[in-house]
């Protein structure tokens, strides 16, 4: 794929925004994913769940490529986001990294402006575009509002972002995604380093975020899950357990390894 393609492979209006045919990743010689077969929908929020080890941010991972960076890493299968196989040879890293955003568990905001963080992925994928000074400022408006930020900082843009509480932090990080139009957000943990109120400011923004974005999100946290999920994904040492309604799955799971582990038995 040319690196100035903006697009993927055009894919059906019913087709996954994820899809994951039996999938499996090995680091040396543990295998931390087994066959994995998975179809995210379009436009819907789906928690990732299971107890620590059990292969949930591997997954996350490799719908963006970053396991691949370290060599004892082997991986089989196919990954397509909106019908495109992002392990295709033809497809370049930084197309699979401007169509899919990653959230961390702790915020990384950038040590510089919270103007200059919102306008650094756009600038990297846009260095042969010149833009206005008003056009850099209604992307700057624009993002911040999607994440409902704009209020607090419009008047301290060119302060430093890591002087934001952690909070507003991860926000920026959320909205610093947004200027190279992703379609599909990742988030690992996205709300560990948060207090309550932090969580809770942070789980409002990923629904208000529902449907404008494909967001896959592992937890720990049941009660994010339910309350923040529309789908949610059962994983239980390195396979797929159970895949459903996230309501159907806290109320009557249909697997007995999910209920265990929504009850608390073990993980």
């Amino acid at each position: 794929m040319n690196a100035s393609t903006d697009n993927f492979t055009t894919a059906p209006e019913n087709a996954p925004a994820i899809e994951t045919q039996n999938l499996s990743l090995w680091y040396g010689n543990f295998q931390a994913l087994e066959n994995i077969d998975l179809k995210i929908k379009k436009g819907m929020i789906t928690s990732l769940i299971g107890p620590s080890g059990c292969g949930k941010s591997t997954l996350l991972r490799c719908v963006n490529r970053i396991n691949e960076r370290f060599d004892y890493v082997r991986i089989n299968g196919k990954i397509h986001v909106e019908g495109q196989n992002i392990y295709a040879p033809e497809v370049e890293l930084i197309q699979v990294r401007k169509r899919i955003g990653m959230v961390f568990q702790r915020p990384n905001p950038l040590p510089i402006s919270i103007r200059e963080n919102i306008l650094f992925g756009h600038q990297i994928h846009h260095k042969n575009q010149k833009s206005s000074k008003e056009e850099k400022d209604a992307i700057v408006e624009d993002a911040l509002k999607h994440v409902l930020l704009w209020d607090k900082v419009k008047d301290r843009l060119h302060r430093d972002a890591i002087s934001l509480s952690l909070e507003e932090q991860q926000k920026l990080c959320i909205a610093r995604l947004l200027p190279v139009k992703p379609s599909v957000l990742l988030m690992d943990e996205p709300c560990s380093a948060l207090d309550p109120k932090g969580t809770e400011a942070v789980e409002e923004l990923i629904w208000e975020l529902r449907g404008k974005f494909t967001i896959l999100i592992v937890t720990h946290n049941m009660a994010q899950a339910r309350r923040a999920s529309e789908e949610s994904i059962f994983m239980l040492m390195g396979k797929v357990v159970e895949h459903t309604e996230t309501g159907q799955m806290f109320v009557t799971p249909r697997h007995k390894e999910t209920a265990d582990y929504i009850e608390g038995r073990y993980g």
